[in-house]
This record gives structure tokens, sequence and C-alpha cells, in this order.
């Protein structure tokens, strides 16, 4: 082997070493087949505080990070009130959550409220101002979209469809969705939500 040779080896093998754990194409925490993070009880804009557990009897469960003060995110609240309907069937099979884990005013438990009354969102928001959920799950963007399968592990991960502005041509989370109440791969596990708002993480102790 020459000394070239050699270089180039410890360089691929160092590149490899600096690649997050686990990470995917897009998402740099999780990967398509990892078990979904938990979450305790957190504030909804119902009054009610709900954890990860709350869900465990829907085969498939959608958790939307998304946020109030993000232009992108308000213009996909339509998608995702009428989405959640179908969830909120009484024989449907699938969950659906939102979390907000931006900290401003415009993003507070209060306003979030107000929100969810002005667009009667038929889903349980949440407020998250530790921001821990975004962080285990690697969200980045708002809104950002997981889909989980029924023994939880993320079979999905990305925007919620094709098109921020219009008629989508392919609704990603919708059709991840039937594939895992199917037992199927999606046929699109992964995608880039870098057409949202960046999540505004707050500055931390380990920054």
């Amino acid at each position: 082997m020459t000394l070239l040779t050699r270089f180039s080896a410890v360089v691929v093998l160092l590149a490899l070493a600096a690649a997050p754990a686990g990470a995917g194409k897009y998402n740099k925490k999780l990967n398509i087949g990892d078990a979904a993070p938990t979450w305790d009880k957190l504030d909804a804009t119902d009054g009610k505080k709900y954890a990860f557990a709350d869900f465990k009897d829907k085969d498939v469960l959608v958790v939307v990070f998304t946020c109030n003060s993000c232009i992108v995110a308000e213009g996909y609240e339509e998608r995702l009130v009428a989405f959640a309907a179908g969830c909120n069937k009484a024989d449907s099979k699938v969950g659906f959550v939102a979390i907000n884990v931006n900290t401003g005013k415009a993003d507070a438990l209060p306003a979030m409220k107000d929100r969810a009354t002005s667009r009667k969102f038929g889903f349980t928001y949440l407020y998250d101002p530790s921001q821990k959920t975004a962080l285990a799950y690697g969200a980045m963007f708002t809104p950002e979209c997981f889909v989980l399968n029924k023994d939880r592990k993320v079979v999905y991960m990305g925007a919620f469809d094709d098109k921020a502005e219009g008629e989508p041509k392919t609704k990603y989370v919708e059709l991840a969705v039937k594939n895992a109440l199917a037992g199927k791969t999606a046929d699109t596990a992964e995608t880039s939500a870098a057409a949202g708002c960046k999540i505004k993480f707050n500055r931390r102790d380990d920054d």
C-alpha cells in the first residue's frame, strides 16, 4: 500500500468517525428504523398534559414540530388540521401530535392556546420550552414531521409534503402513514425539511 493510499484510507476513516452515529441523510440525530425518543408530560393547549406514552393505543403516531411564528408553519396549519381530522375518527389507528419548542412571546403557551382556538386545531398541541424533544428528534425546522410505526420506530422524517405553496404532488406523511399501517416501508423515508423556518434554539451551557 502506498503512502498516498494509506493517507486516503485514514481520511475516509476519520470522516466516518466524525459523522454522527445513526444519523440520517438530512437528520443529524436519528436514522430510519431508530426507536423514537420519548417525552414526559408536556402542557397542551387544551389545559391537559400529555406524555409520549399517552398515545400508545395508536398503531401509528405522527409527530410534527411546528410553531406560531413561522410563516411556513402557519401556511401548513390548514393541511395539518385536515389531516388530524382523519386521525380523530373513532376507528382511526393513527395518532397526531404537534410540538412547539420556540420560547418567544409569540410562541408561548398563551399564544398557542389563542392560535389553537382561532384556527380550530383538532389535534394535541404541546409546548416544550426545554426544547429537549426537538433536540432528541434532531428537528431543525418548522414544520418538520416524524412518522412512527406500531413499534415506535421512525419510518419517515422530513417535510409534510413536497410543496409549501399550492397543491402538492407527493404527500410524504400521508403515504408513510398508509405504508406503516400496512406494515410496509415508506416509499420515501426521509426528505429535507429546509423549506420551513429554523427552530429558535436557546443557547445552552454546553454550547
